[in-house]
């Protein structure tokens, strides 16, 4: 989710004769833009959510369009496709349409606070769709940048009378003089997602463990150009492992941005 991108300031000149016979003109610029599009589209090997595979760990199909305002508010939606579950409660497709606001707090340091909901078109609409709440903030230092994050689903039907904390860093490196950058993620989830109780689930386990658990990516980016990149990730998840849905995985992304 982006900020807004300043306009690209317009010059203009007279032609040399005219200028040997009139006073020059001032250049005008145009005002920034109040609103810009972007978005991008990814294919990826296996769509891990927070190291749980929601995809039955074969590829999925993403993308993403957000509406970005000069004032740092925005709104966008995200999409998926998902491995249609037993109980059709979810589908094969998620749709997540969210809107926040992001801006600078402090010297260097990046907030981004908004509220997201997930929806399933194809599931049994409503038994599945969650409110999420959700906060950030980032920094950089050099060739690295840092975020801390959280994100909290009240109690609600959909999961099940319970609710949901999840809270997470990220890191990433460049490597100097190279389109190459270390990714690093780390995070913890306590509630009714927890993914030990999710994968005790999966196999049917009558006393489900119900504590929270870790989940962590160590991986590698390259930007091919401005606008396309390519990245591998290890995902890993605390809990049983349940053959392409808990197991760790490695994880191959394609993007292309706009």
């Amino acid at each position: 989710m982006l900020t807004s991108i300043r306009g690209v300031l317009a010059a203009t000149a007279l032609s040399g004769a005219l200028l040997a016979a009139t006073p020059a003109l001032a250049d005008e610029a145009d005002p920034p833009k109040e609103f810009t599009v972007t978005g991008n589209v990814a294919f990826v090997t296996d769509y891990r959510f927070r190291g749980i595979s929601l995809s039955g760990g074969d590829m999925a199909v993403q993308g993403a369009i957000n509406l970005n305002h000069s004032s740092g508010f925005y709104v966008g939606a995200w999409g998926s496709n998902l491995e249609q579950d037993a109980f059709d409660i979810y589908g094969n497709m998620e749709l997540d349409v969210y809107g926040g606001w992001t801006g600078e707090v402090a010297s260097g340091v990046t907030a981004d606070v908004g509220l997201l909901y997930y929806v399933y078109p194809s599931g049994s609409v409503g038994d599945g769709n969650v409110f999420e709440p959700y906060a950030s903030l980032s920094t950089t230092f050099g060739p690295a940048t840092a975020k801390v994050g959280m994100a909290y689903a009240w109690k609600q039907d959909s999961l099940g009378g319970d609710d949901n904390l999840y809270v997470y860093t990220d890191l990433g490196v460049g490597i100097p003089n190279t389109p190459v950058t270390l990714n690093g993620h780390l995070g913890y989830t306590s509630g009714a997602l927890s993914p030990k109780l999710l994968s005790d689930l999966a196999v049917g386990d009558p006393t489900p463990d119900t504590d929270g658990g870790f989940d962590y990516s160590v991986g590698v980016t390259a930007n091919v150009t401005k606008n396309l990149s390519l990245g591998v990730s290890y995902v890993g998840v605390e809990g049983r492992s349940v053959n392409s849905y808990s197991n760790d995985a490695v994880v191959g992304t394609v993007k292309l941005s706009f």
